[in-house]
């Protein structure tokens, strides 16, 4: 079969064989090697920058740069600083401490700073001229748009709804990640209550192409090659895929981490919002538990998320799943008839032939 007949528009641009995007995610998975690995192999490399400082920003691009020529994405959380009141700070740690006594941690303090500064961190894209620039949590203003725009950038919004995709478009965003509730970790919810916003990619998707015109680019759910059917099929120009390459050889997550979501089942996943103050979807355990009992204390992110870092990271060096933010996808099962350590490039090289063998198979359809 000719792959250059399922050519997308975004494919072409960004000199995709696959069209696939592998996903942003916070939370230490995306190195410049898992970066680098998927843009090499024919996919779109993206690297989480949400949680770096700008100087990290610099030298992660660096490094990204350094292993490829091809295209790659950044992507940063839109955010205003945060000036918790100490009331606030002090219900969280008190829900907080008593986790971290378990980990052999002291008593929780207020922080100088709960998140990076965004300003300077896009000041860093723009500068850094990186070919993708992604965005979620919020919208940027025209005029930044168009700063990115004039550095070289091609800027993807995130949009859970309908409405959050009209007001990227009408920012001016050349592209769009429809974010479907199946999807892994944070909700990207701007736009009215998140319970509204659960919407499933297959709704999703073809939603956002019919009332934006925009290229579409589907997240959630999506595990294997007949996941990337469906989303052309629905009208996505490509499908973003985090849970697929959460447990990749290059992926610097825990290993225990990685051991939960090969076992997971489809029930597995909540959507909580306990441990980091915003609403994320991730596989149940004691930490998420214990911190949702006490709703109420939870501060609003990046405060209850920089309030229990500590904690998760204690938890990671030990490789105890139970106090992580185990991150995943609902179709993360999906992934199972994998071999467990795959490398990114490898698991590229097997999207691509379950994509084109599955585009056979429903051709072959008799009518």
């Amino acid at each position: 079969m000719n792959q250059d007949s399922f050519v997308t528009q975004f494919a072409e641009r960004f000199r995709l064989r696959v069209p696939v995007v592998q996903a942003p995610m916070a939370g230490g998975a995306t190195t410049p090697a898992l970066v680098a690995a998927v843009s090499n192999a024919g996919g779109l490399g993206f690297l989480a920058g949400a949680a770096l400082s700008p100087e990290r920003i610099a030298s992660e691009v660096a490094a990204i740069r350094a292993l490829t020529d091809r295209p790659f994405g950044v992507n940063l959380f839109v955010l205003d600083p945060a000036s918790p009141d100490e009331a606030t700070v002090r219900r969280a740690l008190d829900a907080i401490d008593p986790l971290r006594a378990d980990l052999g941690l002291p008593p929780g303090q207020p922080l100088a700073r709960y998140a990076p500064d965004f300003r300077a961190q896009l000041e860093t894209l723009i500068e850094l001229r990186v070919p993708v620039a992604g965005f979620t949590f919020g919208l940027l203003s025209a005029a930044d748009v168009e700063r990115l725009h004039a550095s070289g950038s091609y800027v993807v919004g995130t949009a859970t709804h309908v409405a959050e995709g009209i007001a990227w478009r009408d920012a001016g965003a050349d592209a769009l990640t429809a974010q479907g509730a199946e999807a892994g970790a944070h909700r990207g919810t701007f736009i009215g209550p998140f319970d509204d916003a659960l919407v499933g990619t297959m709704a999703l998707v073809p939603q956002l192409v019919d009332a934006t015109g925009l290229p579409v680019l589907a997240a959630g759910g999506i595990m294997d090659g007949r996941g990337i059917v469906a989303a052309l099929a629905l009208g996505a120009q490509a499908a973003v895929m985090g849970t697929a390459f959460l447990t990749s050889r290059e992926s610097a997550i825990p290993e225990v981490w990685k051991i939960r979501v090969r076992n997971m089942s489809d029930t597995s996943t909540t959507v909580t919002r306990a441990i980091t103050g915003r609403h994320a979807r991730g596989i149940r355990n004691p930490l998420m538990q214990r911190l949702g009992e006490t709703a109420g204390s939870v501060a609003p992110y990046p405060v209850q998320n920089a309030l229990t870092q500590e904690l998760r990271q204690r938890a990671a060096l030990a490789q105890n799943g139970d106090y992580l933010s185990l991150w995943a996808g609902q179709g993360a099962p999906l992934g199972r008839a994998r071999a467990e350590a795959l490398g990114a490039a490898e698991l590229v090289a097997q999207l691509e032939q379950e994509w084109l063998a599955a585009t056979v198979r429903i051709a072959a359809f008799k009518r």
